[in-house]
């Protein structure tokens, strides 16, 4: 049986179109996807992420085991209140999960990550702490509620505890700030600007409620895909796995290189990869044809081979059909997808479609 959150029950009443989803029953939507999608691009939407996971880390040797659980570097962190994205590798450079990771103190650590991966990343994490004084504590007590768009935060504000408001005005991204048991960090899977709010699952109803009464649209699963993908973020088991490294999921920004000396899980398999010259490449593609980009449909590179499309939609601001693909190396611009055995034009982009709302680059030249 599915799990539920803390809000289901409010979803429902809704009139919330439930599915299935990692195991959790979650909204697909609350009527309209379209209008879900474009409350968050231009006012304020909400969503109800507490099915992804919370693993707090405490103890003397938490920074250097981060240090070699992540290809990213928490030295980076220079102070509480800090957070950065990471994708967490096997030793063969393929990403086990993609997660971020708050600095709260010099020795206490928090680490978000997915819902499908839960059991997976918690299992290989208190697999490598041999040698290392640290806890590992999954929080299952805790909900987390995505305040998403460019009217977000003012009328977040005010449904805040007092002591978080100065914060929610003033937090830049991967800041975050902390009172009690609210953790609320200037972040989110939409591309625009907003909070999301780490709380106890007593206090989520609550609000929930008053952010519905302050003008949030509550937002499902669908609005929350179109809008990553447009703004080029990735989904874990769509566009990167167990058997894809960060290079060849246009991730290559995550991984701290130096200081040189740092052996983080998957550096060697990584290294040989950026020496080897074959990556395949991680793009953007707009359809210029009539269809819809679908994961899985097959890309075809004449002179160059075949790849295939990790994520695509029906981009609601674009009003075209967009996708990322991962597609053999070499230098060319145009690509043919199969759609439904018909070969469609499709032209290589940045693998970011949107940024505040407005288009990348000028659709006219697709």
């Amino acid at each position: 049986m599915a799990r539920k959150t803390i809000l289901n029950d409010i979803h429902r009443q809704a009139g919330g179109r439930m599915v299935e989803f990692a195991g959790w029953d979650l909204p697909l939507h609350f009527g309209s996807q379209l209008e879900e999608h474009h409350a968050v691009r231009r006012d304020a939407g909400v969503f109800d992420v507490s099915h992804m996971t919370v693993i707090d880390l405490e103890g003397p040797d938490c920074s250097r085991f981060l240090r070699v659980l992540l290809a990213n570097d928490v030295d980076r962190l220079r102070g509480p209140g800090k957070a950065l994205y990471s994708g967490m590798l096997n030793e063969n450079g393929g990403v086990l999960d993609d997660l971020t990771v708050f600095r709260r103190a010099r020795d206490r650590f928090r680490i978000v990550s997915n819902a499908a991966t839960r059991e997976k990343v918690i299992a290989w994490m208190q697999r490598q702490t041999a040698g290392y004084s640290l806890n590992i504590l999954p929080r299952a007590d805790l909900s987390i509620i995505a305040a998403q768009g460019p009217e977000a935060r003012n009328k977040a504000r005010e449904c805040l505890p007092s002591e978080l408001r100065a914060a929610a005005a003033s937090l830049a991204p991967f800041e975050f700030a902390e009172f009690g048991d609210w953790f609320l960090s200037c972040s989110g899977y939409t591309g625009e600007d907003g909070l999301e709010i780490i709380l106890p699952h007593a206090d989520a109803p609550a609000l929930w409620t008053a952010l519905v009464a302050k003008g949030f649209k509550p937002c499902g699963l669908g609005a929350r895909d179109t809008l990553r993908l447009e703004a080029g973020m990735r989904l874990y088991g769509s566009d990167m796995d167990e058997t894809v490294t960060p290079l060849e999921a246009g991730l290559g920004w995550t991984v701290a290189w130096e200081p040189a000396d740092r052996q983080f899980i998957g550096r060697s398999a990584l290294e040989a990869q950026r020496k080897s010259r074959q990556l395949r490449r991680f793009v953007g593609l707009v359809l210029k044809d009539k269809g819809i980009l679908r994961h899985g449909q097959k890309v075809v590179v004449p002179q160059f081979g075949e790849g295939v499309v990790t994520s695509g939609i029906f981009s609601p601001t674009l009003n075209r059909s967009i996708a990322f693909a991962r597609v053999p190396p070499g230098d060319y611009a145009q690509v043919w997808v199969d759609i439904r055995g018909q070969l469609k034009e499709a032209r290589i982009t940045p693998p970011r479609f949107v940024r505040e709302g407005r288009p990348v680059f000028d659709l006219d030249q697709i």
